[in-house]
């Protein structure tokens, strides 16, 4: 459940020839937002494939290109999707591969591990802060203050602890033409977590021009950077990017994953 605007769904495609009418935008995440996983270096087949698939769709992004375990299928990332193609790149496959024995969307892992954001990168300065608890846990929050489903998760971060919440603003002017204003008279209020909150209790705002110095302009920028199109978008510790108002149950359950994920990587550095 997101708020996202229909004019973000053709900027997020591109002609891939006669194969498909569109495909998601091919345009690199910046530097800052990249994952923190290093791309395994291509085979000598993958390289070959490459070149295939960059002479039949020039100017596409073309991040990757590994052979999977299935099918005989090379995986290729097309910006930050993945995309399934032979070995003479004939057919394309667009879809998900999954594991009916662990019941697990292979595909949707990949991309979550390829597209995973650099969190120590994000400025963290420009996002209103909340701790719960002991804090430990950290998550990330695109969120714009008139999406009802960023209302709902609102709630449902209330029965969330020990968390540390960093909440972009990220007004979708498309949809909500007076999200911006509310969202810079929360930033210029005294308080902004306390003005956060008692928005989506009440739906009060404090009187004020909303006119200091505010990153709104910025914090938009940045989610578009990241290819964030909907609301609320979370990012959890590990850099993996979910969008939606995730229930109590499923928030766990990326909390967990991120955890898990954040020690892999702290032991393959040792």
């Amino acid at each position: 459940m997101i708020c996202q605007p229909f004019s973000t769904l053709p900027a997020r495609v591109a002609t891939l020839a006669a194969l498909i009418a569109m495909v998601f935008a091919l345009t690199a995440l910046p530097a800052s937002a990249q994952g923190t996983d290093k791309a395994a270096p291509m085979t000598a087949e993958a390289a070959g494939l490459k070149k295939v698939l960059d002479q039949k769709f020039p100017g596409a992004a073309i991040r990757g290109v590994a052979k999977t375990p299935y099918f005989g299928l090379y995986e290729v990332m097309f910006d930050d999707r993945i995309v399934y193609t032979d070995a003479k790149a004939k057919y394309v496959l667009f879809g998900a591969v999954y594991d009916t024995e662990s019941k697990t969307n292979l595909t949707e892992e990949r991309q979550r591990k390829q597209n995973r954001v650099n969190v120590a990168a994000l400025p963290l300065d420009l996002a209103i802060k909340k701790v719960k608890g002991n804090g430990a846990r950290k998550l990330v929050v695109f969120s714009d203050p008139d999406c009802p489903f960023c209302a709902q998760l609102e709630k449902t971060l209330k029965n969330i602890d020990d968390t540390t919440v960093y909440t972009f603003l990220f007004p979708i002017d498309q949809l909500h033409p007076d999200a911006a204003r509310k969202s810079r008279m929360i930033w210029c209020a005294p308080d902004r977590q306390k003005a956060w909150d008692a928005h989506y209790d009440s739906g009060m705002l404090l009187d004020n021009p909303g006119e200091c110095a505010n990153p709104v302009a910025r914090t938009q920028a940045l989610g578009a950077s990241l290819k964030v199109n909907a609301t609320p978008t979370l990012i959890f510790a590990d850099g993996s990017m979910v969008p939606g108002a995730l229930p109590v149950e499923q928030l766990e359950g990326e909390f967990a994953k991120a955890d898990a994920e954040m020690k892999k990587m702290a032991a393959a550095k040792k």
